[in-house]
């Protein structure tokens, strides 16, 4: 992993992001990126060569691994962060849009066009608001299928009766506890990564229709009627 590329990656984030999202970068970066690549990924190096069963019939472990973990818990979260994240590239390459739109009309009209490129306002306040739907999104759609396919579960023993197996046989994963453990944590920690985005979706809408109303407010308060003075 390039460091480097992925602190600039959080600067520009930051940048244009409020406290709630910067509190959701630090649960992705910190607690599930970090976690994923120091140690979910070791947990799982051997899910496949430890995968015994009880039987010497050839392929029938691979038949069986294939049945009961068609898709590996470490690749799946590898797709699910890559998914998350993306989307905050959307509010970064939409203010650097307005940031360059911004410097070319200013050197035509001599004025600038916005008076803050990253503020949230206009067009780029939708797009933030889409890139947090699509994070939250994402995130219970990767939990939806580890929930179809694992039941958040890492079962000790299961039984396999597929072709070539002779009979019905035992399978053994290694690691369950361990994996149990970190599959529940990466669980929680996509949940709360959830929560942040629906409470910063809230936060921004609240914030825009009472800012709404109270232009409104105002704007009665200015065509309201005169007293002529006696």
């Amino acid at each position: 992993m390039n460091w480097l590329h992925l602190e600039l990656l959080i600067g520009g984030v930051n940048k244009y992001s409020t406290m709630v999202s910067r509190l959701w970068l630090i649960v992705v970066f910190i607690f599930r990126i970090l976690v994923f690549v120091v140690a979910v990924q070791q947990v799982w190096s051997d899910e496949h060569l430890e995968f015994i069963c009880d039987t010497t019939q050839i392929g029938c472990t691979h038949v069986c691994y294939d049945q009961f973990f068609p898709i590996s818990h470490v690749r799946l979260w590898a797709l699910q962060m890559i998914f998350v994240t993306c989307p905050s590239l959307l509010v970064v390459a939409h203010a650097k849009y307005r940031e360059i739109k911004n410097r070319r009309y200013s050197a035509h009209k001599g004025t600038p066009l916005y008076a803050d490129p990253g503020k949230k306002r206009g067009a780029l306040w939708y797009t933030y608001i889409l890139s947090l739907v699509f994070k939250a999104g994402f995130d219970v759609g990767f939990l939806y299928i580890l929930h179809l396919v694992y039941d958040f579960n890492m079962p000790r023993v299961v039984k396999c009766s597929e072709e070539p197996c002779p009979n019905t046989v035992n399978c053994y994963n290694s690691r369950p506890t361990e994996k149990k453990i970190f599959t529940w944590f990466m669980v929680v920690t996509s949940a709360m990564c959830i929560f942040l985005c629906i409470c910063e979706i809230l936060y921004l809408i609240t914030k825009k229709v009472l800012k709404g109303l109270c232009k409104q407010k105002e704007r009665y308060r200015g065509v309201g009627p005169r007293v002529s003075p006696t």
